[in-house]
């Protein structure tokens, strides 16, 4: 992966293939909801319980705090959502072993096979795309999501992990 803090080239995209590439978030993100949108429409949830089943699943025994930071929603929008996944027995809340006050979060199984029906229409699109795009695409299309997301914390979320030392 190139480094994304070298700065960024001089503009050389027309103001059209700029207003296209926005044009394809749209619909690309249009496409990769429907599923999911269409499988949290029978449990009465919408996206924000999208997300916040996602996060759960992919970081167990995440604290409310950290996910409140990747999400950056307000604690009461956050608590009416986990509010409804806890009491639908979707997601499990424990105390912290070294601090009681923090709610650690994880995944029943219930909510697994929820995270997993919601997620796998999605991993297939993906995975698809990338098979058909091939590699080089692939990159490409990482390292313009890496320079989409504007905070630095987020994207080292992203970076490859160090070298193993032998």
């Amino acid at each position: 992966m190139s480094d994304i803090n070298l700065p960024a080239p001089p503009p050389v995209m027309a103001e059209e293939e700029v207003r296209q590439g926005i044009e394809l978030l749209f619909f690309a993100y249009r496409d990769f909801t429907a599923e999911p949108d269409a499988i949290l429409a029978r449990y009465g949830f919408g996206r924000a319980h999208h997300r916040v089943i996602h996060f759960v699943g992919r970081h167990p025994r995440m604290t409310v705090g950290e996910l409140l930071a990747i999400l950056r929603i307000t604690k009461q929008s956050l608590s009416r959502v986990l509010g409804q996944l806890v009491r639908q027995k979707l997601i499990l809340q424990q105390p912290g072993s070294h601090d009681r006050r923090q709610r650690l979060l994880e995944l029943t199984a219930k909510g697994r096979d929820l995270e997993r029906m919601l997620s796998e229409p999605q991993r297939a699109r993906i995975a698809n795309a990338y098979r058909q795009a091939g590699p080089r695409a692939v990159e490409g299309f990482r390292e313009i999501m890496l320079r989409i997301i504007a905070a630095e914390d987020d994207r080292r979320r992203f970076a490859p992990p160090p070298p193993k030392k032998h």
